[in-house]
């Protein structure tokens, strides 16, 4: 009975949202995008893909910006679709999805505002699933604590701000401390939200979010490293889930270097393997093989975690997996293309394989 409930107020958005994941760019189409000498031969070759229509205005030669700005439009088209055909409860699950952007949003006009900006400009360059519709005031607000005061009344995230942060801190904090520490806040909210959604959902999305949460606890340990932060501040940042949740983020929260870190993944089963098959001193942009950083080993994981979730029917996890996995494909198509514009063909092959 609860398949047919389900399918009442969220079988015909599964079906569409299963549609999109067939749609994600598949192994001989990758093979061929690596294959392109110049980036007009680079969008010939996506012309088969679910982004030709916003490429197909664009004047060559395109650049990497606004092949990686049209794709990004691509997937908000999509994810609107969603939200505007969308019923409670599918229509608060999607709009809990929105509330990361959103605070990706508020950081960056609270980052100009701090440097006297000039905030409207700033909106262009904000994500377009962290619009809200009061966003917009933000922009008229000319000092810290009037942002905050206007965040506070007409933003969805009122109730972040009002429970871990004050408008003094917004001058005082380093401004990842103040993403971090809101971001904890919305990863436990959607946690929660995600439990009350009842099975199957709740424990997809519950593997998904604590994946999520343990990534953002080891790169708060060590982005940390070398920096003013200090242990006791660096454990409140850690969100509280996860299957590091409590003891190995209380060990990660004592930690002083690298090595120290990898000691403690080194006894959690999948994160050995992720520590094995990683080279800690590597960056993202080294990726690829035994050269594949830390970042890139949680990224191919999350996808695996993401095309998981669609082995099973009748949840919301589909929606959050469809996105996550089509971000990671722009992410491949625009190192794609930077590798093809900076000439740099022996690493375009280190993207994050998807299907």
């Amino acid at each position: 009975m609860k398949e047919i409930y389900f399918n009442a107020d969220a079988g015909y958005l599964e079906g569409v949202v299963r549609g999109y994941r067939d749609g994600l760019i598949t192994a001989p189409q990758y093979m061929n995008l690596t294959q392109c000498e110049t980036m007009d031969d680079l969008k010939l070759q996506l012309a088969t893909t679910d982004y030709a229509p916003f490429l197909q205005n664009e004047p060559s030669p395109i650049s990497t910006s606004t092949l990686s700005a049209r794709c990004t439009d691509a997937l908000v088209a999509e994810f609107q679709y969603l939200q505007q055909n969308s019923a409670e409860p599918v229509s608060r699950f999607l709009e809990y999805i929105t509330y990361g952007y959103m605070i990706d949003n508020v950081i960056l006009l609270i980052t100009g505002t701090l440097h006297e900006r000039d905030t409207h400009d700033l909106l262009e360059k904000c994500h377009p699933l962290g619009f809200f519709d009061t966003m917009p005031a933000l922009c008229v607000a000319t000092n810290v604590q009037d942002l905050y005061n206007t965040v506070m009344v007409d933003s969805p995230l009122a109730g972040y701000f009002r429970e871990c942060l004050s408008a003094e801190d917004l001058n005082e904090l380093n401004i990842e401390i103040i993403r971090n520490t809101l971001y904890k806040a919305y990863l436990e909210d959607f946690y929660s939200y995600c439990q009350s959604c009842g099975e199957p959902t709740s424990s997809i999305m519950a593997e998904l979010l604590k994946f999520e949460s343990d990534r953002r606890t080891v790169n708060i340990t060590i982005n940390s490293f070398g920096t003013e932060l200090s242990k006791d501040d660096r454990a409140k940042l850690y969100p509280r889930l996860g299957n590091m949740y409590p003891e190995a983020q209380i060990r990660l929260a004592r930690a002083d270097d690298m090595d120290q870190v990898k000691s403690i993944l080194e006894q959690y089963g999948d994160y050995k393997r992720m520590i094995l098959s990683a080279n800690m001193n590597a960056s993202s942009d080294s990726a690829g093989g035994s050269d594949m950083s830390l970042e890139d080993i949680f990224f191919a994981n999350e996808v695996q975690l993401n095309k998981d979730a669609f082995e099973q029917q009748f949840h919301f996890g589909v929606f959050y997996s469809w996105l996550r996995l089509k971000e990671q494909e722009i992410r491949n198509i625009v190192w794609i293309a930077e590798c093809i514009s900076q000439q740099q063909k022996d690493k375009v092959n280190k993207y994050t394989p998807i299907y």
